[in-house]
C-alpha cells in the first residue's frame, strides 16, 4: 500500500495544502479523512502507486504529500487529486480549492479573508507583519516542517501587504 503515515514522508515530498473555507465538524473531518484515505489508497501515475500521506491540521487544512523520488506525480494524477477534492468540497458544503483567500491567526482562531479584506486589516493595523498566515503555496513537506506554512506574515508573500 503507498499511502503512508504523513511523518514518514521525506523532506523533498511535494505537497499541496487544500484549505477549507471554515472550521469542519467532526463528522466531516472524519468524512474527509475517510474520502482523502481512500483516494490515496489508489493514487497512481500511470499505474504506478505513488507513495502519499495526508494529514489533517486545525480541523480545516487537509495537506497531501507524495515522495517523488519513488515515483514522480504526473499531471494526469495531479488533475484527479484536485476533482477529488473538489468533489469531497461539494459534498461537504466547503470549499477546498479556495486559493484566493488569507487564512490567518487570530488568538486561537483561524480566520479566512479575502486578500483586499486582509489589505485594509494590515492598513488599519489589525494584522501586522508578525501575525502568523498560513501560506498554502508552501510547495514541499521539507518547506512545511521548516515553518514556511504556518509563519509570520513578513516572511511570507503576505507581507506584501505591509508595503
Amino acid at each position: 500500500m503507498p499511502r503512508q503515515p504523513f511523518s514518514a514522508l521525506p523532506d523533498s515530498a511535494r505537497l499541496w495544502v487544500f484549505a477549507a473555507s471554515r472550521p469542519l465538524s467532526p463528522g466531516e473531518r472524519e468524512a474527509l479523512t475517510a474520502a482523502a484515505d481512500d483516494f490515496l489508497d489508489e493514487w497512481n501515475a500511470h499505474r504506478v502507486p505513488l507513495d502519499c500521506a495526508r494529514d489533517l491540521r486545525h480541523d480545516q487544512f487537509l495537506l497531501v504529500g507524495v515522495d517523488q523520488e519513488t515515483a514522480g506525480v504526473s499531471g494526469c494524477s495531479v488533475d484527479a487529486l484536485v476533482r477529488t477534492m473538489k468533489g469531497l468540497g461539494q459534498r461537504l458544503g466547503v470549499d477546498l480549492l479556495d486559493h484566493a483567500s488569507v487564512f490567518y491567526r487570530e488568538a486561537d482562531a483561524v480566520r479566512r479573508v479575502s486578500r483586499e479584506e486582509f489589505a485594509e486589516a494590515a492598513a488599519r493595523g489589525a494584522v501586522t507583519p508578525a501575525t502568523t498566515v498560513f501560506d498554502n503555496t508552501v510547495p514541499t513537506v521539507g518547506a512545511l516542517r521548516g515553518g514556511a506554512w504556518e509563519a509570520p506574515a513578513a516572511r511570507t508573500w503576505h507581507g506584501k501587504a505591509f508595503f
